[in-house]
């Protein structure tokens, strides 16, 4: 019994202590995120426009069929 007080003082105190310390300085450098080409969510730019990435994906699968 007092072996298991002792274990979970133990980890108690492992645990505050890795708390207090102060995490490293993240680097700002590459956090900034780009919108792929400006067209916003969803969409990728095709031949100079703006087309919704579905669009594409049911263009090639009907390539693929024979249907277009």
């Amino acid at each position: 019994m007092i072996r298991l007080i002792a274990a979970a003082g133990f980890f108690v105190a492992v645990a505050t202590s890795a708390q207090a310390i102060t995490p490293a300085p993240i680097s700002q450098s590459g956090t900034v995120t780009q919108v792929r080409f400006g067209c916003g969510p969803g969409r990728t730019l095709v031949a100079g426009r703006c087309v919704a990435r579905t669009t594409i994906r049911h263009t090639r699968r009907a390539i693929r069929r024979g249907v277009y």
